[in-house]
């Protein structure tokens, strides 16, 4: 179970792992508050959507040390969605963290999109997507629930109807806080202008590249007393030495600066992923960035990153690369969400 001492924006935390039959993990970890919530997030959370087979095929034993290893590193909030892998992400953490103390992490869930194109925000499903994601997870309460990818579909209804339906799951004590995701910046205001919220996450809009969120979204929500949450700080592969997927949207000019990028950085022995988590984790006013593999050493790699120093230098080359693409980015969802 976590023992937090000291105050501020960073802890050290330990982790014991009975389940696993490993010794007593210790590893410093700087949190941060989420917030009103009074939760003490680590800056980097932990992504289930690898866990569904969302980019690649992932066995069971890959699924579960990567887990193991991510709560051993400190990487105790976890994040995963009833649309990863259609159920197969809540399912495989459901199984991981069987035994697990329920106090030693943080888990966050999603509710109303349940494949590519199947969105359902309605009061009926919300209180039964919750039940189902406790039952996948093997827990008798979420810590967080978001509404997920709002900007496909009309947010009239979630301001009426799938906040409302939220809110009295609270009251039951099946969740303690709710929020929404998305990546269009506009629709931050149009909830928080509407009703209130805990937290809101925000993905690839945070990053080397990309700074919309910071720089125009951040500062609402901080005053508005929301938690701000980030995801995606790799941009979908965007920010990696690895091969750029068919499905990136990013237009060729923003992929042109990227590979301009990670190549200086490998010039310079650095992985531009190593900066881009770096980067990503820094700002004081982001609680936590997320970041998913179903790689056990990937997870155990960004883990030291984040304990290490940025390359000042190198990030300053690295912004001028981007200066002439910075924060474009493209369209998500319905058009009058853009």
């Amino acid at each position: 179970m976590p023992q937090s001492t000291g105050s501020g924006t960073s802890r050290e935390q330990t982790f014991r792992l009975p389940l696993f039959g490993v010794a007593p993990y210790r590893r410093l970890v700087q949190t941060r508050l989420l917030g009103r919530t009074g939760l003490r997030l680590p800056i980097l959370g932990f992504g289930a959507s690898s866990l569904g087979q969302e980019f690649r095929s992932v066995t069971v034993d890959e699924a579960l040390r990567s887990v193991r290893v991510a709560l051993e590193c400190g990487l105790n909030f976890i994040d995963t969605s009833p649309f990863y892998g259609r159920g197969m992400s809540e399912v495989l953490l459901g199984v991981a963290l069987k035994g697990v103390p329920r106090d030693s992490y943080t888990l966050c869930t999603k509710l109303g999109r349940y494949d590519l194109t199947h969105f359902d925000f309605s009061p009926k499903r919300v209180a039964e997507s919750v039940d189902v994601s406790l039952h996948r997870l093997g827990t008798d309460h979420l810590d967080i629930v978001l509404c997920h990818d709002i900007e496909f579909v009309e947010m009239q209804p979630i301001v009426d109807e799938t906040i409302p339906a939220l809110r009295r799951l609270v009251q039951a004590g099946k969740v303690r806080f709710i929020g929404f995701s998305g990546y269009p910046q506009k629709i931050f205001r149009f909830i928080s202008d509407q009703t209130d919220v805990d937290c809101a996450l925000s993905y690839n809009q945070y990053t080397l590249q990309n700074t919309r969120f910071a720089d125009e979204t951040v500062p609402y929500l901080k005053a508005k007393g929301v938690g701000v949450m980030n995801a995606g700080p790799f941009s979908a592969r965007l920010l990696t030495r690895a091969p750029l997927p068919a499905w990136l949207k990013e237009p060729e000019p923003v992929k042109t600066a990227a590979r301009a990028a990670a190549e200086l950085c490998a010039s310079r022995g650095v992985d531009i992923a190593k900066l881009a988590l770096q980067f990503s984790c820094a700002n004081p006013d982001i609680t936590t960035t997320i970041a998913g593999s179903a790689n056990p050493e990937n997870i155990r790699r960004w883990a030291e990153w984040i304990a290490e120093p940025i390359d000042a230098e190198l990030l300053r080359d690295v912004q001028s690369i981007f200066a002439p693409v910075r924060n474009i980015g493209h369209k998500e969802g319905l058009e009058t969400n853009n």
